[in-house]
């Protein structure tokens, strides 16, 4: 099944970047908006999962930097920051500033998702209760961000030409695709860790009794 995913995380951003959403993204803020969330809430959680337990898994590696909490953060300060007017225009009208950005948001959302899927498998309850609050805060700072993105009753972007719509409507679609989409796929990613802790846990996994337990248990036996 991994290598499934794997190569459909590939193809899907393989379309995304060589079809024509690129190019309808230097106009239509809907249609950056749609490859951003193609790129950060599709294929990189399909990345992420083909990779876990493999050698393309960092969180052995480097347990500290893929907290997921660190991951969530380190996401949310990207996303915003290239969602800034001046960053936003010069990754829409240069090609180097095109290629930065979707670096960033391919490396960020791999960043996020492998730290809270990684980490080898089958995954460590604590990895699962970490990777829920990463992924829940990481959806909370979306839906925030495409909220005022969708309500706003101002043009942010200058350069919206959309021959379909109207600036401020095409601000407002690509508000909304980031809050569902967006939203919706950390919040998936949440509840698939969540059924990890609902789960009974193995005798492995539980720590042993008290020395003062165990020698009354002793005693009576």
């Amino acid at each position: 099944m991994k290598p499934w995913l794997w190569n459909i995380g590939w193809l899907l951003l393989a379309i995304g970047w060589l079809g024509p959403l690129p190019e309808l993204a230097e106009t239509s803020f809907a249609a950056h908006m749609t490859l951003h969330m193609l790129v950060v809430s599709i294929a990189s959680p399909l990345l992420a999962v083909a990779a876990a337990g493999t050698r393309l898994d960092p969180v052995e590696r480097f347990p500290k930097l893929c907290s997921p909490v660190i991951a969530s953060v380190g996401e949310l300060l990207i996303v915003w920051a290239w969602h800034a007017p001046v960053l936003h225009h010069f990754a829409r009208h240069a090609a180097v500033g095109f290629l930065c950005e979707q670096t960033m948001f391919l490396g960020a959302g791999y960043w996020v998702w492998v730290s809270a899927f990684g980490g080898g498998t089958p995954r460590s309850l604590s990895r699962s209760a970490s990777g829920v609050v990463g992924l829940l805060l990481t959806s909370m700072h979306m839906t925030l961000l495409g909220a005022l993105l969708t309500l706003s009753p101002r043009l942010l972007y200058s350069h919206h030409q959309s021959l379909w719509l109207d600036p401020i409507t095409d601000q407002h679609l690509g508000g909304a695709v980031m809050l569902v989409v967006g939203g919706a796929s950390f919040l998936i990613g949440g509840l698939v860790l969540t059924r990890d802790l609902l789960r009974e846990k193995p005798d492995s996994d539980r720590s042993p009794a008290p020395s003062w337990i165990r020698s009354v248990t002793g005693a009576t036996r």
